[in-house]
């Protein structure tokens, strides 16, 4: 299918009670939209990092009570998984759309690249642009924009990857629900181009971290 962007009846699908109802709904409707969105930008990123790219569409499988209240595609150079390696994220909470890097609390190369981080925080400054944002925990909706983060709580955050078992560090984009660029399809594919492009820096230094 061609990705005509999402309608706020897919943010609406985060209202909707029950388990089994809510999943009901995900698959039908939100989950085709992201398995269009990995077939288009898996041949991208994979040209993109030098690498063949995988696309894994959140399944929600383990869970047996508690609806799932975001969902999502991520883009790793594995066909198995990609909660151990570095990877990309697209998809959405209620209130937003996100596209993310993430090096994610299962990640065996979270010190390594939190010291990465920590050697290159000046070009990460250049690189990554002031409204771009970061989060420290995927399964928040929060996320705070790199003009709001001091070097000091930079530093924080990259100890706290290197240090903490469930740490994480995401960056990227949030996309407010009734944004243009979310409804209208290929304003929503540049978008999340650009952004991938402009996020390149970071996984770089995730490959180098994993040699």
């Amino acid at each position: 299918m061609t990705f005509k962007g999402f309608t706020d009846a897919d943010f609406n699908t985060f209202r909707i009670e029950g388990l089994d109802e809510r999943m009901d709904v995900l698959k039908t409707t939100v989950r085709p939209k992201l398995e269009a969105l990995g077939e288009h930008f898996a041949p991208t990123l994979s040209s993109l990092v030098g690498d063949e790219m995988f696309y894994h569409v959140a399944k929600h499988a383990r869970r047996t009570k508690n609806p799932p209240n975001d969902t999502w595609v991520a883009f790793a150079n594995s066909k198995r998984g990609y909660k151990k390696l570095p990877h990309f994220q697209i998809g959405l909470w209620e209130s937003h759309v996100f596209v993310w890097f993430a090096v994610i609390y299962e990640s065996p190369i979270k010190a390594s690249y939190a010291a990465l981080l920590d050697s290159h925080v000046e070009n990460i400054r250049k690189q990554i642009p002031a409204h771009y944002v970061w989060s420290i925990d995927h399964t928040r909706p929060e996320a705070t924009p790199f003009k709001e983060i001091t070097f000091n709580e930079f530093d924080n955050m990259t100890d706290r990857l290197a240090n903490v078992k469930k740490a994480e560090l995401l960056c990227g984009i949030h996309l407010p629900r009734d944004n243009k660029r979310v409804s209208d399809g290929n304003l929503f594919i540049e978008t999340v181009s650009e952004t991938f492009e402009t996020l390149m820096p970071l996984y770089r230094l995730a490959q180098q971290a994993s040699s």
